[in-house]
């Protein structure tokens, strides 16, 4: 039920990929950007983020930095740093953490199927910030950064994928955080027709990671669909670069709150009003990381607590009542501690799991932080029910890792 299609990729020579190949856009500051491009021109930041050709301090939304990232994805394609396929393929990229690959099938996913509904999200997205990717889709006239959808495993695309990985990769590299990277081409017309006709029989994409990329990739190809007189459905824009995994192979971590003082609580006061909704548990010093769902692990006055809600206290039947992120903002980040905006509310932070228990020990020991909640992972099964259900989970839910690697392979609107 869903289309994609194969397109002409742009990327890097084997010799560059190392060089050119960047975190995504998102996941790092300005400055953190310029520091790991250093005395590296051919890093995709200068387009991504391409804020770091310009002093410390410049803002990033300023029209000349967009300019500069077209200027900087034109240089890039002249130089022969970035190349172009010459037919329409799909792609298969692996990443590796912990001695674990997933496989995902790197394709152009349909602006339709966004619109329509069948690239199904599970979180909200800030206009603000698809603005600013719909400016950077404009100017570049491309996908530069791809989305990270999911798709319900399917055996006939289990064992094409297996059947291509047994060759040599294109690319193969280890990226500084450790993660490991692999990337194929498949550019056989048997298989490519294969795998369209096997996404044919799938009725979902889920968006995992991303929302604001894919966001404004489909709406900068609908207006581009509106603007044109002689718009057939054929056109490049009509579709945007996203790689697919199946659900079976992705692991979600947990994500975590620190919170910077105990509304007018004291250490005891907060643990009794805990034991309302709570079966509260010390553990002493040692890490606590939460072993089961309904269970999360409490980090005040350098001691950990077991706190595991009480029967009534959800509903497992309901896609967002089973929750532990929402058990949590109910009943203790509003009830106890008056926290009643995670988007907005100052005194709360989050923490990805990739960080570790360690770093929530870190920033209570401090003084930084007064308390810190660990929360068990979300499963891909939860986070399917949601966008099936049309609902939408709490801010700050789910961390994928690995992040996707940028730069690839490009996907330009013009092709």
């Amino acid at each position: 039920m869903v289309k994609i299609r194969a397109f002409k990729g742009w990327r890097p020579p084997r010799n560059l990929v190392e060089k050119v190949a960047s975190r995504p856009y998102d996941v790092l500051n300005s400055e953190e950007a310029r520091q790991e491009a250093a005395n590296n021109e051919y890093s995709l930041y200068r387009i991504i983020k391409p804020e770091i050709d310009f002093p410390p301090g410049t803002d990033e939304h300023e029209p000349k930095v967009y300019t500069k990232a077209k200027e900087n994805f034109d240089l890039f394609r002249k130089k022969g740093w970035l190349v172009q396929d010459n037919k329409a393929m799909y792609y298969i990229y692996a990443q590796t953490m912990n001695n674990r690959t997933q496989y995902g099938l790197v394709v152009c996913a349909s602006v339709e199927d966004y619109m329509n509904g069948l690239i199904k999200k599970h979180e909200l997205t800030r206009r603000d910030k698809e603005e600013d990717r719909m400016k950077h889709v404009r100017v570049n006239n491309a996908n530069i950064e791809p989305v990270f959808l999911a798709y319900p495993a399917q055996e006939a695309l289990d064992k094409l994928v297996a059947g291509h990985i047994r060759k040599e990769p294109v690319y193969r590299f280890t990226a500084p955080d450790g993660f490991g990277h692999q990337f194929w081409l498949i550019d056989d017309d048997e298989s490519i027709g294969t795998i369209t006709r096997c996404f044919e029989q799938i009725p979902a994409l889920y968006i995992a990671d991303g929302h604001h990329r894919t966001a404004a990739a489909a709406l900068v190809g609908n207006e581009k669909k509106e603007q044109n007189p002689h718009h057939n459905g054929q056109e490049e824009y009509n579709f945007f670069l996203a790689v697919c995994f199946p659900d079976n192979q992705l692991q979600i971590i947990d994500y975590n709150r620190v919170v910077k003082d105990l509304n007018g609580h004291d250490k005891q006061s907060f643990l009794a009003a805990l034991e309302e909704d709570f079966i509260v548990e010390s553990k002493g010093s040692q890490i606590y990381k939460p072993s089961r769902l309904h269970n999360f692990g409490l980090y005040i006055d350098r001691e950990w607590y077991s706190l595991t809600a009480k029967p009534g206290r959800y509903d497992d039947e309901d896609p967002l009542g089973v929750l532990d992120v929402n058990i949590s903002s109910r009943l203790i980040l509003d009830r106890i501690l008056g926290i009643k905006d995670l988007r907005s509310d100052k005194r709360i932070d989050f923490v990805g799991g990739i960080r570790g228990l360690k770093e929530l020990e870190r920033r209570v020991d401090s003084g930084e932080m007064a308390l810190a909640l660990a929360l068990y992972p979300v499963s891909m099964k939860q986070l399917i029910d949601i966008a099936d259900s049309g609902n939408i989970m709490p801010p700050k839910t789910t961390w994928f890792e690995p992040k996707l690697r940028s730069g690839l392979v490009i996907h330009t609107l013009d092709d």
